[in-house]
């Protein structure tokens, strides 16, 4: 079973339910379309593991469910286990729509729906936050992550990506028929959250890190993990021309040891400040000189779009969704370029000129094609089109 579910009172209108592999996914990201439809007379859903354990999910939506989803492909007691709640629990609740994220999730969803007879199917809705099979992939990895997107192409009545990579990659590979296929830049930023502010809480985050006012500081966000290579930014920073600058690690991970050491190899550990998870980054992106994303891989990182949104400028590597992000609002260099990410930090400390004008560029576009109501908006128009969509038959 899919285990207690919390539920309100029944409301009328179309259902929804959102599905994720884990729950914080839903709360961070989904919570303010599920506050928009509720209002708007839909009734939403959500259904991940520890779903009904997150106050938030409880407040936001109409019913929570939790199911018994795992990250590792390799879990397949809890692959099997998962096939069966979702595919019971889409029965119960008899939703109009589900909208999946998550690779796992989506893998095992699409195709429980896809199970269900057509003349009570509900539509399948994907959004890839960035395929698996990617340039620079394992190609073994490449090859079976590709497999899989096609075989649940079929079960999708709207495949959603959100950057230009894999727009191409949708297309290039057929993944699903061309009216299916939805570019949407990303899932929405809060940009009156993510806005400019009048320096204090810079100012308190700094003297708390142990930050001089007038030092150079640069920000890294993410989990301390192989892809996101901090050491990268680590290694920038330590050959960099002022040795007053800062640089700042937020985000816990199995790397943080090695990093921690490096940093002391370079001698620069006093001047990395390691902060572990933090619940609101405002008030160290606030006050830095660029945020810089090392990452091989990403979909569209929200990191690089938050930092954007407070007029910070980045220094960005030149992966998916990164490239998109950065274009005429940082610096872009190639994955692993030491060199170039020493010389975008030390370019722009010595030139204010540039960092003003990139983030003005950058919270212009941020406010101007990623808020979180824009996007809000269009996935109400793809809902109502599925909805007049109804019947179908996929396929």
């Amino acid at each position: 079973m899919t285990g207690a579910s919390h539920e309100a009172e029944p409301a009328g209108g179309p259902v929804l339910l959102m599905v994720a592999t884990v729950a914080a996914t839903i709360r961070q990201f989904l919570v303010p379309y599920a506050v928009h439809l509720r209002a708007n007379g839909w009734r939403v859903e959500a259904a991940a593991s520890g779903a009904n354990d997150d106050p938030v999910l409880a407040i936001a939506f109409d019913a929570t469910h939790h199911l018994p989803l795992s990250r590792s492909i390799r879990d397949l007691g809890s692959i099997a286990a998962s096939w069966r709640s979702i595919a019971r629990l889409v029965e119960a609740s008899r939703p109009d729509i589900v909208h999946v994220h998550t690779p796992i999730a989506s893998f095992l969803t699409r195709g429980a729906v896809h199970r269900i007879p057509s003349e009570r199917r509900p539509a399948a809705v994907y959004t890839a936050h960035g395929f698996h099979f990617h340039a620079g992939g394992h190609p073994l990895s490449n090859v079976a992550f590709l497999t899989a997107e096609r075989i649940a192409g079929r079960w999708t009545d709207r495949l959603v990506v959100i950057n230009e990579d894999d727009e191409i990659a949708a297309r290039r590979h057929r993944i699903v028929p061309a009216r299916r296929l939805v570019r949407m830049p990303g899932i929405g930023l809060d940009t009156a959250f993510f806005a400019p502010t009048d320096g204090a809480p810079e100012a308190s985050a700094r003297s708390s890190l142990g930050v001089p006012p007038d030092a150079p500081l640069f920000v890294s966000i993410g989990e301390l993990n192989r892809n996101k290579r901090q050491a990268d930014a680590i290694t920038a920073f330590a050959a960099m021309t002022d040795e007053r600058a800062h640089l700042v690690l937020v985000g816990e991970g199995p790397r943080r040891p090695e990093l921690q050491r490096l940093a002391s190899d370079l001698g620069v550990a006093e001047r990395l400040h390691l902060t572990g998870q933090v619940g609101d980054v405002r008030p160290i992106l606030g006050g830095a000189t660029a945020l810089v994303s090392t990452s091989a891989r990403e979909g569209l990182s929200r990191s690089v779009m938050e930092s954007l949104s407070m007029a910070v400028p980045v220094i960005a590597s030149d992966a998916r969704g990164n490239r998109e992000l950065a274009r005429d609002t940082g610096i872009v260099v190639s994955v692993g370029d030491v060199p170039a990410l020493t010389a975008g930090m030390d370019r722009l400390v010595s030139d204010r000129s540039l960092r003003n004008q990139l983030g003005r560029r950058g919270r212009e576009r941020m406010v101007a094609e990623y808020d979180i109501g824009i996007l809000v908006e269009r996935h109400e128009r793809l809902y109502a089109e599925l909805l007049q969509e109804r019947p179908r038959v996929t396929g």
